[in-house]
């Protein structure tokens, strides 16, 4: 049973309504956790149409969501005019209702100037004005976990106006498919990075290496994907542990590792794919975000700090091995309502969970100190 935080506020109980706007401005893994929620709320008001605002570097996430009549992109950064502009048009579209997933400046202002009839957020200090109905974030039991604060946001909305709900069913995350075109990239990009390992391993190995080799022989090796990347230095787990944990996975010849991240984790990625030739194949910054997720999808196994590629690692079968620092994972464990093989590597520090503005112990010992022995030692049982 999830928690039914219980909201407050003005609350309008007028006939269904027929356009509703939801708002998520960043990042990656926040959207990603809102689609249980539009899955919800379609449920609920099947004959609505639903308008996801989002920004151009995430627009792919929810363009293709069966559950969404039209996904709105505005630019990462907005000046003041294109967002008086945009809040200009919002207006003129008369939305029924906004749900404000996110809570943050621009879409407050959005959401207070956007016209709509019914203005749903969260319990903000200092922003709860702003709302007709606001709903808090934790709970009379301790964190509540972020796709549950999401689906009271909607569920608050389906209360004003008396629709049933099934308070206990919150679904699994979803993602919309890869395009043909899409798939052909992820398979193209797998079939040439197998063919650079294979020469980096007979180089490194020696003429004789190919007799050895698992691509000398019929059957591929094991997939892992791991992510090189974090969304701040906090939840960096560091380039020598990741060097380590190369290691670590090139003693078994039957594994390969593919190196995923943002174009800006290519120089990172670089050093790391030196360091273990035969073993990494790189795909930072080559990928969208659906492509990301095919590739997971092949994989055997995706490993990585608690961020973005971890929540769309949690939308796929895969098995997942996860650590987290500043962060916990009751309010961001990967979201798998319906079981999913799930392994969580955490530290139990007093400091925990922080706001990653400064590092108490100015170590990060929070992460840092999971080591590269207890991924591996996790990751072994998807492997053989």
């Amino acid at each position: 049973m999830r928690p039914r935080l219980s909201p407050t506020g003005r609350q309008r109980a007028d006939s269904p309504p027929r356009k509703i706007l939801l708002l998520r401005l960043r990042r990656l893994g926040d959207i990603v956790l809102t689609t249980p929620a539009v899955t919800l709320l379609k449920r609920a008001f099947p004959a609505a149409s639903l308008t996801y605002l989002v920004e151009e570097p995430f627009r792919r996430l929810v363009e293709g969501n069966p559950h969404l009549d039209r996904v709105l992109a505005v630019p990462a950064k907005q000046p003041a005019a294109g967002l008086l502009r945009l809040i200009g048009s919002l207006r003129r579209e008369r939305f029924d209702a906004v749900v404000d997933f996110h809570g943050g400046p621009r879409a407050s202002w959005i959401t207070l100037l956007g016209g709509a009839k019914l203005k749903i957020g969260y319990a903000i200090p200092g922003k709860g004005f702003l709302y007709d109905v606001r709903v808090p974030r934790t709970g009379p039991g301790g964190p509540v976990h972020s796709v549950v604060n999401h689906a009271n946001l909607v569920e608050a909305l389906i209360r004003v106006h008396s629709r049933p709900t099934d308070a206990s069913a919150v679904p699994p995350l979803l993602l919309p498919e890869p395009t043909q075109a899409e798939k052909d990239r992820v398979s193209e990009l797998l079939k040439e990075q197998y063919a650079a390992s294979h020469s980096s391993a007979e180089i490194s190995r020696g003429p004789r290496a190919r007799e050895s080799d698992p691509h000398a022989r019929p059957g591929a090796p094991a997939l892992v994907v791991l992510h090189i990347g974090a969304g701040n230095r906090f939840r960096d787990w560091g380039e020598e542990n990741l060097a380590a944990l190369l290691s670590l996975f090139g003693r078994d010849p039957r594994v390969r590792v593919a190196l995923i991240g943002s174009a800006g984790d290519r120089d990172r990625e670089s050093r790391l794919a030196a360091g273990a030739p035969g073993t990494a194949l790189s795909f930072s910054g080559r990928l969208n975000l659906i492509e990301v997720r095919e590739l997971i999808r092949r994989a055997a196994l995706f490993a990585g700090p608690d961020s973005g590629p971890m929540h769309i690692a949690a939308s796929t079968p895969v098995p997942i091995v996860a650590w987290f620092g500043p962060t916990l994972p009751a309010h961001f464990a990967p979201w798998r309502p319906d079981g999913g093989r799930t392994v969580i590597l955490e530290r139990g520090l007093a400091c925990r969970p922080c706001d990653q503005r400064a590092c108490l112990t100015s170590d990060y010992r929070c992460l840092r100190d999971i080591t590269p022995e207890a991924v591996t030692e996790a990751c072994r049982p998807f492997l053989v």
